[in-house]
């Protein structure tokens, strides 16, 4: 073999063993993943975190249910009727999940992969009057469930695997460098694969980062949301008020005092012309 042939040789062996570098890079940055929902003081909520490269990419608090309507036989065996099932997300739930610059996704199973919950986020650059600004959101939600799972579905007349996706989704957008915290409720509408069936995907006590995590285990500065600013505006209105109003009524009553004793302290001057023979 020549010398070119061999250059070549090696050049294309090195290419191989950077793809299978690359491979198991990313496999093994998908399988750095951790369930710490039982750090979690509130029962329902779950704490997942994605490491790549020992080193926090993607950390996730949230509390999800999802309510599933399907279809069972009427007690006449002709009708359909709807019922409704509640699912929520347990803990000890197996997670996976990888980390991106643009892209991240986060994926969660439970009770022996009935049911998978899939989240992609993104971030995107606009340019606006102040110039480019950066912002990440929830861009995708996909939910697949199996309708013949004994423990929340009964007698589901279409029982089998079905997968329930968002449609032009832009949710929890967040400036990026930020984390996205929300205490309040929030609902994301899911179409379903069993025809003429939505899924509500319902969310709480959300506190997501899915890119710019500066120090491990540890969340950026909150972005919080309308919802929870309002509610918070609306119990601390009440103490402004009430801290104003006091210092209005101490005001008036330090001037209302300084006045009373400066008048007290001014001579009187008689008013009847008799009285005067008793000053001097």
């Amino acid at each position: 073999m020549d010398l070119r042939g061999r250059a070549l040789f090696h050049v294309d062996r090195l290419r191989v063993l950077l793809v299978l570098f690359n491979t198991v890079a990313q496999i093994t940055a998908e399988q750095e993943v951790e369930n710490l929902s039982g750090l979690s003081t509130n029962p329902e909520k779950d704490i997942f975190v994605v490491r790549e490269n020992g080193t926090t990419c993607l950390m996730a608090e949230f509390a999800a249910k999802f309510i599933v309507p399907y279809d069972v036989w009427a007690s006449n065996y002709v009708d359909l009727i709807t019922e409704q099932a509640d699912i929520a997300l347990t803990r000890g739930a197996e997670v996976k999940g990888r980390c991106g610059h643009n892209e991240s996704e986060l994926q969660v199973f439970w009770v022996d992969r009935a049911y998978a919950l899939k989240m992609l986020f993104v971030k995107e650059s606009h340019n606006t009057s102040k110039g480019p600004e950066a912002t990440w959101r929830l861009s995708k939600v996909q939910f697949v469930y199996d309708s013949s799972e004994k423990t929340h579905f009964k007698d589901a007349v279409s029982a089998g695997k079905h997968t329930a996706n968002s449609h032009h989704l832009s949710a929890l957008v967040t400036p990026a460098g930020k984390s996205y915290e929300c205490q309040a409720q929030q609902t994301i509408s899911l179409a379903s694969s069993d025809p003429q069936k939505t899924v509500t995907m319902i969310l709480s006590a959300v506190h997501i980062q899915p890119f710019d995590i500066l120090s491990d285990f540890v969340f950026s500065e909150e972005h919080k949301c309308p919802v929870d600013e309002r509610e918070q505006l609306e119990e601390t209105l009440p103490l402004v008020l009430g801290l104003i109003l006091g210092l209005i009524i101490v005001v008036t009553l330090v001037i209302y005092h300084i006045h009373h004793k400066m008048t007290a302290n001014q001579v009187q001057i008689p008013r009847d012309r008799s009285q005067y023979k008793h000053m001097g």
